[in-house]
């Protein structure tokens, strides 16, 4: 199925809003209206697979298959285009409440030589309480094998919100790992714990010599930043290598934030948006030493899944930032011109869809899952 879908200038979208509105729900037959965006590119979305139950997490094997994961605890694997009907076994007992379940999937950067897959979940702990946790385990035909768990956050909580946790692999072979403030937003700025952090680990799950702040007393040793609320994006900048996150505000503030080591991301101390009940949380903005995003939303689109794009399918977009947007049910796309955000573009908001996360794939296209009961992975491509 091939959905041909508009990209929206500004002065297209007022002029738009009762078709949107009545299409919202029809992903087969959205509105098509020219843009003129002279960045922009006349673009489908083809679909791949559908029926997956709110995938959360996508990565790309060599040859073309495709690893998924569903939030209830499932992993899939996708051959040739067909989704296998058995999931992957050896997938951890998940906390599958709330927010919680299976969420991303990574592999080792060498994973053709030693087939390990990196599974982040919330994982059930006692009296109703749950906390963020990582496993490896080698692919082996539709199973893992030699599953063990290298990370367990310091993070229980009976909330069952703000687990993260996206994972990625820095060129040096670093793995980083989010964690959310798991509902407790003052222990964002307590890194005693993991609550609200990102981790830097060697691919074992131990801790790097070098990590900012190995050997402080009243920091957990694997805290790579801090500061962070609800982290649902993470990826590489294709040109420094440096990590690049998105965060989930409350009521706006959300967040696209170039993470460094050591530093401090502010929340709550200081944010641009306010509480669910219309209340301030903070009157600052800004606070000497915490760090600024390079873009925030108000109102809130609430971001999830990031990526970079680099590829040469759609020339005009290089570089650009993708970010999925699930209350927003939009992909916006950010231009950066170095670490500056220097624009914004809304595709697919005629869509009506919760896009949970974005990919840059290795064929040039774009890949984004759609978080809903009767999900899919869906692919970016120039409009024929």
């Amino acid at each position: 199925m091939k959905i041909h879908l508009p990209r929206f200038s500004a002065s297209a979208m007022a002029l738009l809003a009762a078709l949107v509105v009545s299409a919202a729900c029809n992903q087969d037959a959205p509105p098509t209206v020219a843009s003129d965006d002279t960045a922009s590119h006349g673009y489908q979305v083809v679909s791949l697979v559908e029926g997956l139950e709110h995938p959360w997490g996508l990565a790309f094997l060599p040859g073309g298959d495709l690893l998924v994961t569903e939030r209830p605890g499932r992993l899939r694997m996708v051959r040739e285009g067909v989704l296998d009907p058995s999931p992957v076994s050896g997938v951890p007992e998940v906390h599958a409440e709330g927010q919680g379940g299976l969420l991303d999937v990574a592999l080792h950067p060498d994973f053709q030589a030693n087939r390990w897959v990196y599974l982040s979940f919330s994982k059930p702990g006692p009296e109703g309480t749950a906390t963020t946790a990582v496993v490896r385990g080698r692919l082996e035909g539709n199973a893992l094998a030699d599953v063990e768990e290298i990370f367990e956050a310091d993070a229980y909580t009976g909330a069952g919100v703000h687990f993260g946790s996206r994972l990625v692999f820095d060129r040096g072979g670093y793995l980083y790992v989010t964690v959310g403030d798991r509902g407790q937003m003052q222990q964002a700025q307590n890194p005693a714990n993991h609550q609200g952090t990102i981790n830097r680990l060697r691919d074992d799950g131990s801790v790097p010599d070098d990590n900012p702040f190995v050997g402080q007393e009243g920091f957990q040793p694997s805290i790579f930043a801090y500061g962070i609320r609800s982290p649902q994006g993470l990826t590489l900048h294709p040109e420094t290598g440096e990590i690049m996150e998105t965060e989930h505000g409350p009521r706006g503030g959300d967040e696209l934030n170039r993470i460094q080591a050591g530093r401090n991301y502010g929340w709550p101390a200081i944010t641009y948006g306010i509480n669910y009940d219309g209340t301030e949380i903070t009157d600052k903005t800004e606070m000497e030493g915490m760090e600024q995003p390079l873009h925030y939303w108000v109102p809130s689109i609430a971001t999830s899944g990031l990526a970079i794009y680099t590829g040469d399918r759609f020339p005009n977009w290089k570089g650009s930032a993708f970010v999925g947007g699930l209350g927003g049910t939009t992909l916006a796309r950010v231009s950066l011109d170095g670490f500056e955000a220097v624009g914004e573009e809304r595709l697919l908001s005629d869509w009506g869809q919760r896009i949970r996360d974005v990919r840059d794939g290795p064929d040039g296209f774009l890949y984004i899952l759609t978080d809903v009961a009767q999900g899919g992975i869906y692919r970016l491509e120039p409009a024929s």
